[in-house]
């Protein structure tokens, strides 16, 4: 028995096609999926055929084919082992539109699939959607303490897969960004977490705001804003005041108790030399 392909080919070189090998099967190229969220892939046929089932198969990155299960004209559906309870199938009347639900889809799902209608006349008409996931987490915003209100600190990590892309802004109209760097660490779940860091130049009121925003793809940003500390002023006047204060009371503390010993032990040498004398003067008497 000739394949399909080697039919193709007859016709090919023969220059007739079959009627309904041209037929369109609407579908998405691509579709974007959240790690973990329930995905409907879907498969159209555009012409009305006879279609007798529809099959889906995951597509291997070596070229393999796996089905996962099928749905016939009699509404019978058939979920093959190792995918019940991970997908459904939505069929609707005479099986022109069918569609699968991958629930909670995680890393293995990722990949091309195919919906192949399997028709009367026409042999297997085959339609290719690929599902691509992506994990993007809400981004950590850092600042730094300064002493300056002219210079801050700013670092800001989001993790994603792929990488997602971390920009860093202000409320504030008169304060910019300056020595932007960045770095990308890959973790070892594939996801990957990029640091953007930044220095903040010009003199913030109270209130002022960084924004960080976390991009990826084409899926919706994820923004998270935090407000600049004040900068502590510290009244250096007042402390030097008080340590002079207390370097000369402790000064004149020393003096006075370095003079105080000193005459102590002048009036006990003066006691020690008058005693001597007396004793003399008394035994002469």
């Amino acid at each position: 028995m000739m394949t399909q392909a080697a039919v193709l080919t007859i016709f090919f070189i023969l220059g007739v096609f079959p009627k309904g090998l041209t037929a369109v099967i609407q579908t998405q190229q691509t579709v974007m999926a959240a790690v973990g969220e329930d995905v409907h892939l879907t498969c159209q046929l555009m012409q009305s055929r006879d279609v007798l089932q529809v099959t889906w198969q995951k597509l291997s990155p070596e070229g393999e084919r796996k089905n996962l299960g099928s749905c016939d004209k009699n509404s019978n559906q058939t979920v093959n082992d190792g995918f019940q309870g991970k997908v459904e199938f939505n069929s609707y009347a005479g099986l022109q539109n069918c569609s699968i639900v991958i629930r909670k889809v995680m890393e293995q799902d990722e990949g091309c699939y195919l919906c192949l209608f399997i028709t009367f006349r026409d042999g297997s008409l085959t339609g290719t959607t690929c599902l691509q996931l992506y994990e993007l987490h809400e981004p950590i915003l850092q600042i730094r303490e300064s002493n300056s209100t002219e210079e801050t600190v700013v670092s800001c990590s989001a993790t994603g897969r792929p990488a997602p892309t971390v920009t860093l802004n202000v409320t504030q109209q008169d304060l910019y960004f300056s020595h932007n760097s960045t770095v990308s660490v890959t973790n070892t779940n594939g996801t990957v977490t990029v640091t953007t860091t930044a220095v903040l130049f010009g003199s913030h009121g109270n209130g002022a705001q960084v924004g960080c925003a976390a991009r990826l793809l084409s899926v919706p940003e994820i923004q998270v804003f935090k407000t600049i500390p004040e900068v502590k002023q510290t009244s250096t006047d007042g402390s030097t005041v008080i340590i002079v204060f207390v370097v000369l009371a402790c000064g004149c503390v020393a003096a006075v108790i370095a003079v105080l010993l000193k005459r102590r032990y002048n009036n006990r040498d003066l006691e020690m030399n008058e005693t001597p004398q007396a004793a003399i003067k008394d035994a002469y008497e």
